[in-house]
This record gives structure tokens, C-alpha cells and sequence, in this order.
């Protein structure tokens, strides 16, 4: 896939400017099952890409793979699984790697002018407004498509939020195009950060489909790479278990759980393509392409290098209980140089073949997560037979002996210890675990030295570009930066 997108990565300015001018340029090579209809080639004005039922699809389309394409997902050096990987106790970093980038988060010294996710996530927001804008403004949609639409970009807007809030703290909440507004816009406090998010979800909740859609979205698909309404759920059930609203959490994994659409998968399944598990996907956008995170995490028998410089770390390999089969289905490992390296292997296809439909899409939201939402809020709400049912679900799956425990903070340590080794290297889930649990000053405390660092409570948030605080007189750094 080639996009272009009329708008420099680095500017909050430059971005508002010119979403407002124009949608974008997209053409399609390889998203065939995605969008089942052409999307647009030539530039397309925001009012005239919302007068049909193709082209609004075709823009929409076009954020899941701008999503695919960027430092956003979980498939490169720059991604928030990686980064935040590497930031926590997740990854070990090759010793001879040159790049001071990643050596920076690895060692939680990071430089005030590096910001790995600060522009990408805010023009995924600048699109979804856009998309918001035009498709609130056509009278010329049918229904369920201008429903489905509108759902989507409320879904998409809440997840780049969650990741901004989370990375971030308080950050500008930019709800529209207007480019005068929005140059000049304050830190919102996180807290009306979260009740947006929360109200996105539950409107995408009530607008989305519960059946996955084709590019028309008029047609059922077995294609999990559109969210539908328990997307919706997944998600919020997440931010209310953040926001510390355990009830909503119970009870929107709940929804998810008893869906009656997805399942656990065996571990060997839960990566694949259109799993049972899995709640919403991103489609490679390379035609023959599996996803990228094979590329990055397996090592070759010729050892470490700059295209794969991290292996798992002595914290992560040793968090495993004995005869626990994901250590041995999700890690392997490899000899080179006389030295024995775990390396991630949750994603296993690497090569891209092409005129071969990809097998494994990268997962963003999963069934297994959502029993541990679950089996976090029932210990907070003291239901700990329904918590410890939740945990053993997941634990029976991975081969391990059911947890009886039946004190609180015993259970939610069991809990929190179970998200460490089911989700790690996924979507930034023990980054933000250890940050939301106040955990991280003890575990950084100790592994920041390790990793040749100097632990400091501020580095849990990462900086805010410099250029948008000169920018935008109004904004203003993180402490400790």
C-alpha cells in the first residue's frame, strides 16, 4: 500500500491545516479483503468524499492503514509495543546497537526532542475529526453505512486518546478541524481526557455493527480488521478498569465474554488470521505480508543485529511458572555465539510471499485479555470466586495449576502477574500495567540500573515534542524534561 498524506508527521499545525484542505491520496495494492471496493486515487476534497457510500468507506479504510503503516502499531523499531518494551522490563536491548534512540527508553533517559508517538497518534485524531466533520454534514449516505462510519471514527479517536493519555498525561483535546483553535490549544486535564474517551466508546458502542463488515459495509465477513460493537466493549471495558470504575469494567467484559462470537484459541491460534480470540486486527498493507513483529523479534542463528537488536528479558523469561506453556509456545530461542537468547515469538511468519494470502494479522484487542479485565474488577469488587474463575480460564489455557487464592491483594498480585506473562510485548500492556498499578517505581528501581539507567518517577511519562510547545505558546512540557 502507498498512502500520502498531505501533512508533515512532526507539526500539529501543518497537520490541522491541511486535514482541513484535504482528505488524502490512497491506493490500495494488497488490502483486497479489507476494502472490497476501489478506494480513491486522485485527491478528494473533505466535502465531496462524504457524498457516497464508497468513497466515505474508502476514508475511513485509509486510517486503519495509515494505523498499519505507522510508529503506532506494534510491528517496528518505533512502535508502542517495542518502545514500551524496551522501556519496561519486557526486552533486553543487544549490547553493540548503535542507535541512541532506543538505547535512550531502554535506559528510561530519554532526550527531550525524541517523540515517538506524539505526532502519529494526534493525525490519526486529525483524520477521525475530519472523517466526524464530513460525515455528520452528508445527507447522502445510507443509514447503516453513515452509522457504521460514524461508529468507527468515534472508535479510532478513542484509541489514539487512550494511547495519548496514557503516554502523555494531560494533553490538548482536539475534538475538530479548526485550524485557529486548535494552533493554540491548553493541556487538558486526563481526567476530561478519559470522560471523552469513555463517551466516544459508548457512542461507537451503540453505532457499530456487531457482525464484522466488508469494505461496502453493507456485507457480513469473516475479516476481523473493522471494528464492530464489541470492539467497542473490548476497549471500553479497558478504560474503565484504568479509570478505576470497576463495576462498568465487569460489566462491559461481561458483554464481551458472552458475546457469543469469539473464544479462546490455543495458544498455537490466538496470532492467526481472523482467531476466535481475536476482537480486532490490522491487515498487513503489504501484499504477501504477514506482520512485521517476526522481523524485529526473531533472532537468526547469525545472531543480534541492527534489524533485530532485542532478545526477552532475565525479568520476562524468569516471570514464568514451571511447565506454563506460553514460555514455550510464545518465546523460543536461539544459539549464536556461544550464547543462548529467549526471543519473542508470538508472531511467527516472517517472510512475505507474494500471491499468498497473509496468516497472521497483528491483534489489537483479544478475548484473553478481556477475562483478565474481568478477573481484576470481581477481586476490587471483593467477588473473588468470580475473579479466580476469570484467572484460571486464562491460566488452564497456558498448562498452569489453578489459582485457589482467596485473599484480595494476594489475588490481584496473582492477577497482575498473569496480565505480565499473557500480554507482554502487546500494545504497550505492561508499560501501562505498572503505571496504573503503582508498580513502577519499585520494578523500574531495580531494573533501570540494570539497563545501565538511573530511575527517576518522571520518565513514566515520555516528553512532549519541543517544536509543538514552540509552536503552541500555551503547551507545556512534563515535568522532569
Amino acid at each position: 500500500m502507498t498512502s500520502t498524506l498531505y501533512f508533515r508527521k512532526n507539526s500539529i499545525k501543518t497537520s490541522l491545516l491541511i486535514i482541513s484542505q484535504c482528505i488524502f491520496v490512497l491506493t490500495f495494492i494488497g488490502c483486497r479483503k479489507l476494502l472490497e471496493v476501489n478506494a480513491p486515487t486522485t485527491t478528494i476534497s473533505a466535502k465531496n468524499v462524504y457524498t457516497n457510500d464508497q468513497t466515505a468507506a474508502a476514508a475511513l479504510t485509509a486510517i486503519y492503514a495509515q494505523i498499519s503503516a505507522s510508529n503506532l502499531i506494534g510491528t517496528n523499531l518505533n512502535s508502542v509495543g517495542f518502545i514500551t518494551g524496551l522501556s519496561a522490563d519486557e526486552l533486553t536491548l543487544y549490547s553493540g546497537y548503535a542507535d541512541n534512540q532506543l538505547k535512550a527508553y531502554y535506559q528510561n533517559q530519554i532526550p527531550v526532542d525524541v517523540s515517538a508517538f506524539w505526532s502519529v497518534i494526534y493525525n490519526e485524531i486529525y483524520i477521525s475529526n475530519a472523517a466526524l466533520e464530513g460525515l455528520n454534514s452528508s445527507n447522502s449516505l445510507t443509514t447503516a453505512v453513515k452509522e457504521q462510519l460514524l461508529g468507527e471514527a468515534k472508535f479510532i479517536r478513542a484509541f489514539c486518546y487512550f494511547y495519548l493519555v496514557n503516554l502523555y498525561g494531560d494533553v490538548p483535546l482536539i475534538l475538530g478541524t479548526d485550524y485557529n483553535q486548535n494552533k493554540v490549544m491548553f493541556r487538558t486535564p486526563k481526567e476530561k481526557v478519559w470522560q471523552q474517551i469513555i463517551t466516544d466508546l459508548t457512542d461507537a458502542k451503540s453505532l457499530l455493527s456487531p457482525y464484522y463488515l466488508d469494505g461496502t459495509l453493507l456485507n457480513k465477513t469473516t475479516e476481523h480488521v473493522r471494528p464492530t460493537k464489541w470492539a467497542a466493549i473490548a476497549l471500553l471495558a479497558r478504560s474503565y478498569l484504568y479509570t478505576r470504575d470497576w463495576k462498568n469494567a465487569e460489566t462491559q467484559a461481561s458483554e464481551t465474554i458472552n458475546d457469543g462470537i469469539h473464544s479462546l484459541d490455543s495458544l498455537n491460534k490466538v496470532f492467526l488470521r481472523n482467531s476466535n480470540e481475536s476482537i480486532w486486527q490490522l491487515q498487513p498493507v503489504n501484499l504477501g505480508a504477514n506482520t512485521e513483529e517476526p522481523k524485529i523479534y526473531i533472532i537468526p542463528t547469525t545472531g543480534l543485529s541492527a534489524t533485530t537488536p532485542v532478545y526477552a528479558s532475565l525479568q520476562l523469561i524468569n516471570s514464568f511458572e514451571p511447565n506454563d506453556q506460553r514460555k514455550k509456545n510464545w518465546l523460543d530461542t536461539v544459539r549464536s555465539s556461544d550464547s543462548l537468547y529467549y526471543f519473542i515469538y508470538k508472531y511467527k511468519i516472517a517472510a512475505v510471499t507474494i500471491g499468498e494470502d497473509p496468516k497472521e494479522y497483528n491483534t489489537v484487542l483479544r478475548l484473553g485479555e478481556q477475562y483478565l479485565i474481568r478477573a481484576e474488577a470481581r477481586a476490587q469488587l471483593d467477588d473473588y470466586a468470580g475473579a479466580r474463575s476469570d484467572l484460571n480460564a486464562i491460566r488452564q489455557r497456558a498448562g498452569v495449576k489453578e489459582s485457589a487464592i482467596n485473599e484480595k491483594m494476594a489475588l490481584l498480585e496473582s492477577i497482575y502477574h498473569e496480565r505480565q506473562v499473557e500480554l507482554f510485548t502487546e500494545w504497550g500492556h505492561r508499560w501501562l500495567d505498572l503505571k496504573r498499578t503503582k508498580l513502577i517505581d519499585p520494578v523500574m528501581g531495580i531494573v533501570t540500573p540494570l539497563k545501565g539507567g538511573i530511575w527517576n518517577t518522571n520518565q513514566q511519562l515520555f516528553p512532549i515534542p519541543p517544536y509543538d510547545i514552540i509552536y503552541d505558546g500555551n503547551l507545556t512540557q512534563n515535568p522532569g524534561y
